[in-house]
């Protein structure tokens, strides 16, 4: 097969963890770019990278690369092209456009120019014009453009890939099963040992991992036709031979035990592990976090806590202080990883991390950080063995580090601007020496203890916004895993209807 050019987008922070899958899949020439993995390979690669990758949104294929300063010069770009490779009067089309450039000031002024050119294209050769649908489209087309740099491409994926399927019931504010899936395999677990979520909402962190232990692909519950089902040149059989092939998938001889305070959250967790088929490697139960105790083997913890732009209440500051204090009394010898929101909840922790990675969770600047919990002081833990880096870590840790916006978050863009946070250190320094003072025998007026001077020290204006945490919407069908029949044509493409063959399983039967 002819190989070509493609590239996975993902979420921010996750460029790494998808180079590696597709590296590991048979990709050639990947490249990491700020939310976009570039590739090459053939159809079956496309197929597969629709099919197996647990870290990208969708696949696209670059049909035309080129510069252009302004609407114009993208129409004419746009019109060159000879679209009856691609499309037919009788199929519908949408664009989606991508846009971060000076030039280009409104995404959807772009999306219009393009398809005013492929509807111009086709009036030229034909004298009508295709369908354009924004719901359903037979083909998917995105325009990206950064700086004057223009790539138009074909979306083989469709509906976004973190829509798995397996969601059938579903709380309040989810975490995304793309970020999922990254964050657990950047703890580097792979089923060796237990696997514990506390505070599972809907189960997503727990289920992902179930997936990733037995090494069950993604695409197998996906319910909707991939886009790429409606290209010229799609090749069913290939598409049948990846859905059946279950060579990859492996026993899980432990745990995964998911755990929530909502009786309400542990229901739509049992619900979504029953139709993903995992349940059965699962331990979902009603328990508040401030009844964890030792697990008796060794086991690694990936939490989702609550947070938000509310962060500093007190009930939520409580609750990340007994998150610290289980995992240092009640977690020893093993490694958690929790994920939050401001510098406030790491604080409140009050352990020292040995990783730091920024994430995004939707349009929330978190991060992910690893504790290890030891036994005893941290020399005597360090001079053990313990908090150990790979290189791999610390080259993370490096490159990372310009990412971190917590302690440059007060900060002004304009230098000579003094940030808030110098002016508070300052505050409380001439405080502390008017404090000093007082205590030698100064003046009740100079005294810091007087109530002007503690009207003189407001708390910090963090921004606060409502909370949000791990509770969220999905749709699927219940099935499980080991009675899906092994046959890719007959899959059930919607939820909640009947199972129905796909059109080109019924072309094959004719042939």
């Amino acid at each position: 097969m002819d190989k070509f050019k493609m590239v996975a987008k993902t979420l921010q922070g996750l460029e790494e963890v998808l180079a590696s899958e597709l590296t590991a899949l048979g990709a050639e020439d990947v490249q990491q770019g700020c939310r976009v993995v570039s590739f090459t390979g053939d159809l079956a690669m496309m197929y597969r990278a629709n099919f197996c990758l647990r870290t990208a949104l969708r696949v696209l294929k670059p049909i035309k690369v080129f510069e252009a300063h302004s609407a114009d010069e993208v129409y004419e770009a746009v019109h060159d092209i000879d679209w009856s490779q691609y499309l037919t009067l009788k199929t519908s089309f949408s664009v989606d456009s991508v846009v971060y450039s000076d030039d280009f000031r409104h995404s959807k002024f772009v999306a219009y120019k393009v398809k005013d050119a492929i509807v111009d294209f086709f009036r030229e050769q034909t004298g009508q014009r295709p369908n354009i649908s924004v719901s359903n489209p037979d083909i998917r087309l995105n325009i990206h453009i950064n700086g004057t740099d223009c790539t138009l491409s074909l979306d083989s994926s469709g509906e976004s890939l973190h829509k798995r399927g397996y969601r059938v019931a579903t709380v309040e504010s989810p975490i995304n099963e793309v970020l999922a899936a990254g964050m657990l395999m950047m703890t580097g677990w792979q089923g060796e040992c237990d696997l514990i979520d506390p505070m599972c909402g809907s189960g997503t962190i727990a289920i992902e991992a179930a997936l990733l232990a037995r090494n069950i692909w993604p695409g197998v519950f996906h319910t909707e036709k991939y886009a790429f089902e409606n290209w010229a040149d799609f090749d069913p059989d290939l598409l049948q031979e990846i859905y059946n092939d279950d060579s990859h998938e492996r026993p899980f001889e432990h745990k995964i035990y998911a755990r929530d305070i909502d009786p309400a959250a542990i229901n739509a967790a049992t619900a979504n592990a029953r139709s993903a088929g995992v349940a059965d490697c699962m331990v979902i139960e009603v328990q508040p976090f401030q009844q964890f105790r030792q697990p008796t083997e060794r086991a690694v913890m990936v939490m989702n806590p609550p947070y938000g732009e509310r962060i500093s209440s007190p009930n939520l500051l409580g609750l990340y202080r007994s998150i610290g204090e289980k995992l240092k009394h009640q977690f020893v010898g093993n490694d958690a990883w929790v994920i939050s929101y401001r510098q406030e909840a790491f604080e409140s922790i009050g352990l020292r991390p040995s990783l730091r990675i920024p994430l995004f969770n939707g349009a929330l600047e978190c991060e992910f950080r690893k504790y290890q919990t030891f036994d005893g002081k941290f020399k005597e833990f360090r001079t053990e063995g313990g908090e150990i880096k790979s290189d791999d870590d610390r080259r993370r840790m490096r490159e990372m580090r310009p990412l971190r916006h917590f302690a440059r978050r007060d900060e002004s863009d304009n230098e000579d601007v003094i940030p808030e946070y110098l002016r508070m250190r300052h505050r409380h320094y001439m405080a502390a020496q008017r404090r000093k003072e007082g205590a030698e025998g100064g003046s009740e007026a100079q005294r810091s203890d007087s109530p002007s001077e503690r009207r003189a020290f407001p708390r910090r204006n963090t921004g606060r916004r409502p909370f949000r945490d791990d509770r969220g919407p999905g749709d699927g069908s219940p099935r499980r895993f080991d009675d899906r029949k092994k046959s890719f044509d007959d899959r059930d493409r919607r939820p909640s209807k009947p199972r129905s063959r796909s059109p080109w399983a019924k072309d094959n039967e004719k042939n």
